[in-house]
């Protein structure tokens, strides 16, 4: 199941939607392993983030906006709805995530001046999360979140768009 699990959540890092408005064009999957009771998990710890993306010029990112931060707050957000607690030693959860951004895919649009399919530039975004049993080391639980890069996002919009993506995530998410 981990290896499935995994394999599942890298192939949705690819997949992407349509943009029209703040959230629309967020796509969600998760993926749970079906011999898993999380009625038995009732802490959790970090095993902490990944960030792969490059971006000087700050396109992506609102100036002195935190997304890490934001995400973890977003996650312990959910987790403790779900009654769980985090634990400083002997978790019985590991929680990771990694946000990632590819700047240079391209999208075969249609000019709509010239009615020719041209490739577009579509920077493209995910945020994927992990929950993995900390005694086995197997992941149980998976989410991931892809999107449109926004250009130039403005702080409230980021966070926006962060916290539909994990709620969205975790919705389905029961103990």
């Amino acid at each position: 199941m981990n290896k499935a699990l995994l394999s599942f959540l890298v192939v949705l890092l690819l997949l992407a939607g349509c943009a029209s408005s703040v959230t629309k064009d967020i796509m969600v999957e998760t993926e749970a392993d079906p011999k898993i009771s999380f009625a038995g998990y009732s802490t959790y710890s970090w095993l902490g983030s990944a960030s792969i993306v490059y971006d000087p010029k700050g396109q992506w990112e609102p100036p002195q906006f935190d997304a890490d931060a934001e995400i973890k707050f977003l996650i312990d957000r959910e987790l403790r709805k779900a009654g769980m607690t985090e634990a400083v030693a002997n978790p019985d959860m590991i929680v990771a995530f990694a946000a990632g951004i590819d700047m240079s895919l391209l999208e075969i649009k249609n000019d709509p001046e010239s009615n020719l399919d041209t490739l577009k530039n579509v920077p493209m975004g995910a945020l994927t999360v992990i929950l993995i049993d900390a005694s086995t080391g197997l992941a149980t639980w998976g989410g991931v979140a892809t999107a449109e890069v926004q250009k130039n996002p403005d702080q409230e919009t980021t966070k926006q768009r962060l916290d539909f993506a994990v709620s969205s995530m975790f919705k389905e998410f029961t103990r």
